[in-house]
């Protein structure tokens, strides 16, 4: 048989597929990294600007003509003096609006204040201008509570370390009437024969749980605002009994063994005087952690 073309079949028209919609990129919607990293520029040259303005600097500040350059300078000699005397204002504000009950009629150490007044100018941040309107305020109603050493290093903190600060004001008690604050954080016993047969008990506070890492310690120690060791105080025989004062805290302590010794930190005399300053609010987890701990050697009441 011969085959011819009338034995294929027809072929039959398929409709075409319609052509697949063109996906959306997505550099349309979703911003490029080039235009994430340039906005991030423009927010940080804006706030380089900015700060530099509260100097009296702007990048074309300076012009070849030496009369625009020198009233250029003058400007910003007029903005630098303007804000020390804003910061002064704020200082000498908030020493008017303290109250000290106890005061002398002792007059204020000119060198004293004219020393304060120059170091206070350039204090700018409020929470630290606050704390030197408080000093002042002291220092007019009883002349000598701080001294020059404690205005110089006052100088070199930061609002920073202010609240660092506040954090070991919370855990610091005096005891016995102590003028001079400490932290303190466990006890040492004395290893007797048989020691080792007892339990391992928690001699010490972890003071990083209750907000006081141990760089928080090492910046109070680099600041001179505490010892750079813990001190361990004389031992206790039993029955002795200890008074501490936590903030609003009274803890009655009476030693139950021989040989057991207070391990703390102590504020060095420019802490001790700036911790009269500070806002004191209790740090109850310190106050059970501590309990907890010296609850081993001491009846607690």
């Amino acid at each position: 048989m011969k085959i011819t073309p009338q034995h294929f079949s027809q072929q039959v028209n398929k409709t075409p597929a319609p052509e697949e919609k063109a996906k959306p990129n997505a550099a349309d919607n979703i911003p490029t990294e080039r235009n994430t990293v340039n906005a991030k520029v423009d927010v940080s040259r804006q706030r380089m600007l900015s700060w530099f303005a509260r100097v009296g600097i702007s990048p074309s500040m300076l012009s070849p003509d030496p009369k625009k350059q020198k009233h250029a300078i003058e400007r910003r000699k007029q903005i630098l003096e303007t804000q020390k005397a804003s910061n002064l204002q704020a200082v000498l504000n908030i020493a008017l609006n303290v109250t000290i009950n106890e005061q002398t009629t002792e007059n204020l150490d000119p060198d004293w204040f004219f020393a304060f007044s120059t170091m206070a100018e350039v204090i700018y941040s409020p929470p630290m201008q606050e704390l030197w309107g408080k000093i002042f305020a002291v220092e007019v109603a009883r002349p000598g509570s701080f001294s020059l050493r404690t205005l110089q290093l006052l100088k070199t903190l930061t609002h920073r370390d202010a609240k660092i600060f506040s954090k070991a004001v919370s855990v610091a008690s005096k005891r016995n009437n102590d003028p001079v604050p400490q932290i303190l954080v466990g006890f040492h016993r004395r290893k007797g024969l048989f020691s080792f047969l007892k339990r391992p008990v928690p001699e010490h506070v972890n003071l990083a749980s209750i907000g006081l890492s141990y760089p928080d310690l090492l910046s109070l120690q680099e600041m001179k605002l505490i010892y750079a060791s813990e001190i361990e105080s004389g031992e206790y025989t039993e029955g002795q009994k200890v008074s501490l004062r936590c903030v609003n805290d009274t803890i009655d302590l009476t030693c139950q063994t021989s040989g057991v010794a207070l391990v703390y930190y102590k504020f060095t005399p420019v802490g001790s005087e700036l911790y009269t300053l500070v806002g004191k609010s209790p740090n109850e987890p310190y106050l059970a952690a501590l309990k907890t701990v010296l609850g081993e050697v001491f009846s607690i009441t």
